[in-house]
């Protein structure tokens, strides 16, 4: 990857004209309650609503559109879900073949949406190193080139859209954003966030699970580090090392990552839930997790924008997060 932020920044732009139209044009929510508790106005950018469950779907459908009028016949991809479910409609959109690499421990729901919308499903070990050496060798095999889930610069300046919209949304509203929040797996998510919000003066934050962490170490190494990812309840969020391009992006315009853990998820996951009445899978609540720890502004009319990343999640996922905690019981049972 040799392309410089200067050169990949006024992709975002030429995205974001693509794809009007073509993907929703997502609502911006906000809750008092939230607000209560992060002594801010927060801004919830709702791609759990976005097509495919995700905004995965932006960067997907620009790589995807973009190879489909060079002439390719199909897609590979490889991930834990997501950009393999936007990837799948992508393609069946532009008439191409999908291979997705998933691995075995995949989401049901995930898998089910993938193939779905027509994508060949292939699984391969449960570690991102595996699923690349796998997608690799089905590129080789049929031709078709694979479309990174984060280290690529249409997927980059895709996932950048969503964030460009929550900004100029809240400008338009009279309330412009003053820290942004997105939570981070391989980067590409929070890589598109820095150069939309590149001039801006707005505050970037990324969010990682704890002990999935990459980017965080590699921004205090000052290069890439990989990790051994924790397990998590937020399955989106455990690559083994932040992507090349991403980190190139980051490195000098993040302003910080916020490190979460499922407690924090979880709770996050129950109050967009119950106050915005929306679903979103943890892996997306991690954002507003995030947002909740971020230091409180000077006074309470700073903004915080959250991009809600996606809403792919299992029932049985959601029963045991939305089930009473077993304080909450022994405080009723104390009560009665």
């Amino acid at each position: 990857m040799s392309r410089t932020v200067g050169q990949v920044r006024p992709d975002v732009e030429e995205a974001s004209r693509w794809l009007a139209g073509r993907v929703v044009r997502t609502p911006v929510l906000r809750s008092p309650v939230i607000d209560e508790l992060a002594g801010a106005r927060v801004l919830l950018k709702a791609e759990n609503l976005q097509n495919g469950g995700s905004y995965k779907m932006r960067g997907a459908l620009r790589a995807v559109g973009r190879l489909a009028a060079a002439g390719h016949s199909g897609v590979i991809a490889q991930s834990t879900g997501n950009h393999a479910v936007a990837v799948a409609l992508a393609a069946r959109q532009h008439g191409l073949a999908a291979t997705v690499v998933l691995p075995v421990d995949a989401a049901p729901t995930k898998v089910d949406r993938a193939r779905a919308a027509g994508a060949r499903v292939v699984f391969a070990g449960t570690g991102v190193e595996e699923r690349v050496a796998v997608a690799n060798g089905l590129s080789d095999e049929s031709g078709h080139p694979v479309i990174d889930a984060y280290d690529h610069p249409d997927v980059i300046a895709g996932q950048g859209t969503a964030s460009l919209e929550l900004i100029e949304e809240a400008e338009r509203a009279g309330t412009p954003l003053d820290a942004l929040v997105v939570p981070v797996g391989g980067g590409g998510g929070v890589a598109g966030a820095c150069l939309a919000a590149a001039g801006s003066g707005i505050e970037v934050y990324g969010v990682e699970p704890m002990g999935c962490d990459s980017l965080a170490r590699s921004l205090a190494a000052g290069v890439r580090v990989p990790v051994v990812s924790a397990p998590t309840i937020a399955d989106g969020l455990r690559p083994s090392c932040v992507g090349e391009l991403p980190f190139a992006i980051v490195r000098d315009t993040l302003r910080g990552v916020v490190r979460v853990d499922d407690d924090e998820i979880a709770a996050a996951f129950r109050l967009i839930l119950t106050e915005l009445k929306v679903l979103a899978e943890p892996s997306g609540a991690a954002g507003l997790a995030g947002a909740l720890r971020l230091p409180p502004g000077k006074d309470r009319r700073r903004t915080i924008g959250v991009v809600l990343t996606g809403g792919n999640v299992e029932a049985a996922l959601v029963a045991r997060l939305m089930a009473p905690r077993s304080a909450d019981l022994a405080g009723e049972g104390a009560a009665a």
